[in-house]
């Protein structure tokens, strides 16, 4: 199975709809494996937001995400990247289609209600920056058997 990072911005916590959003990835079949509130410091945004460092949307970024609670949490599936990518649609708001987090709930470029990982390589990295392994507990959901078809034994189908 795979984890990756979500993060729910603060205007998503300002606005209450954080339930709503985590729901949607339960719902799906995802794993809640770790999650929190937290006020996310200028260190850990720019530690976070590195690789965009000197493009011209870095320092509002940072403003941005250091302005207010964030949720953090790690999710795990099969495919569990790709699937978080595909449920929040494309980057900014006005361009992401009904049924996604972002065209249900977001019509700003600059406001952007969620963030997510986009390789295993970056998960890993984003997950020990916001958890440390101790926070990550590892459960086995009563429904897996419904979400997953495991007739061919090993890893779900």
């Amino acid at each position: 199975m795979e984890r990756t990072l979500e993060l729910i911005k603060c205007k998503a916590v300002q606005r209450r709809l954080v339930g709503r959003i985590v729901a949607r990835f339960e719902a799906k079949g995802l794993k809640v494996v770790a999650l929190k509130m937290m006020q996310i410091t200028e260190e850990l945004a720019r530690t976070h937001y590195a690789p965009h460092e000197g493009k011209p949307f870095y320092e509002p970024l940072i403003r941005f995400v250091t302005g207010g609670p964030t949720v953090a949490l790690v999710l795990e599936g099969k495919r569990a990247i790709e699937v978080v990518r595909g449920m929040m649609g494309p980057t900014f708001g006005p361009d992401a289609p009904p049924g996604t987090i972002r065209g249900d709930f977001a019509v700003s470029n600059r406001f952007n209600l969620v963030n997510g990982s986009d390789s295993p390589e970056a998960a890993a990295h984003e997950i020990a920056l916001f958890f440390d392994e101790a926070d990550l507990i590892v459960w086995l959901p009563g429904d897996l058997g419904q979400i997953y078809d495991f007739s061919e034994g090993g890893e779900p189908v």
